[in-house]
């Protein structure tokens, strides 16, 4: 059991999404960091749709009421457990009655706290993700607030000692000045409706994240962006990663809760592999779109498969290792 003492809005039980419901009008929700999660779960021995607390804002205290293993990714923030400092991205083991305290973050945006066999809240649609326009999912629909009471598995052993390089030093893909993230895209269905001086221009400029972004879409500012002509479109289906420009010509990238259905103009689709890139990138953050073809952007989950095969072989052979000093076979009987 955990009980929240700290929290400041927008922060929410989440796991990988909710697939399979857009055509009755129901969007994924899930993590805005998908690897985040991923890292997490494996971290733990968790199953990869384990649910997480999803921190936007910060800073956020809970109380560990049972033994709990945990990990907190996604960012690099002050950690403490009972005032004594813990690593963001490894496995700490909490005892019953202790504190931990995220802080604001360093870098990231987006913290990620997984506990062993993950946040136990009731499952809706396929998904314990909160749904926050249908008000369902998660913790009753809603924000977490100080008092809330979330069920989880007590901790199998006292785990700690180990954890994950964050994949932002692994899988390379920044600026040479280091400050813009880059997000590489597909042109869209509705690309050549642009003008050619416009096409150039999403590629070429920095775009900043504004402060009306949120788990809807990122908002950017720029030099707007012009069509050869006004059109109207039928509405579509969206899914995170596309780019629409709405008539004041500045985009708007789609992410965790995106509608279901838009009409706006689409000039390309961030790469699912960089997604998680985009949720931890703050407002104010500036971002640059990279072309890429469909094969590129298949092509490219290819590093991220391999990084998540690697850490699950490294916590395979450290739980074995454990198992062993503690004169246990690989069932954990003597």
């Amino acid at each position: 059991m955990i009980t929240i003492l700290e929290t400041a809005p927008l922060n929410t039980i989440q796991d990988q999404g909710r697939p399979g419901y857009r055509n009755l009008g129901v969007g994924s929700s899930g993590v805005m960091d998908p690897l985040a999660l991923k890292i997490g779960n494996i971290l733990l021995g968790n199953a990869l749709e384990a649910a997480c607390i999803e921190l936007q804002t910060y800073p956020f205290v809970i109380r560990f009421d049972t033994p709990s293993s945990f990990a907190v990714t996604g960012i690099d923030a002050p950690l403490t457990l009972d005032d004594r400092p813990v690593l963001a991205w490894s496995v700490e083991t909490a005892a019953p009655g202790q504190v931990l305290r995220v802080g604001i973050p360093r870098t990231g945006a987006r913290a990620y706290i997984c506990v062993e066999g993950g946040i136990d809240v009731p499952v809706v649609l396929g998904s314990r993700s909160t749904q926050l326009r249908g008000g369902f999912g998660g913790m009753d629909g809603r924000f977490l607030e100080a008092g809330d009471e979330l069920a989880t598995k007590p901790a199998s052993a006292s785990l700690s000692g180990y954890g994950a390089v964050p994949p932002a030093r692994v899988l390379e893909n920044q600026s040479d000045d280091g400050k813009t993230v880059l997000l590489r895209a597909v042109p869209g269905t509705d690309y050549a409706s642009f003008t050619p001086e416009s096409r150039e221009r999403f590629w070429d400029q920095g775009w900043r994240i504004t402060p009306q972004s949120n788990r809807v879409g990122y908002r950017l500012s720029g030099t707007p962006l012009s069509l050869l002509k006004q059109i109207e479109l039928r509405s579509y289906g969206i899914i995170p990663g596309i780019v629409q420009v709405p008539p004041a010509g500045e985009p708007i990238v789609q992410l965790a809760d995106a509608n279901t259905a838009g009409g706006y103009p689409r000039i390309a689709t961030v790469i699912e592999a960089d997604l998680w890139r985009l949720a931890q990138a703050r407002i104010g953050t500036s971002i640059r779109f990279v072309e890429c073809s469909h094969k590129t952007g298949i092509a490219a989950q290819q590093p991220i498969d391999s990084y998540l095969d690697d850490l699950r072989l490294m916590v395979a052979h450290y739980r074995a290792s454990c198992q062993s000093r503690n004169g246990t076979n690989s069932r954990g009987t003597a």
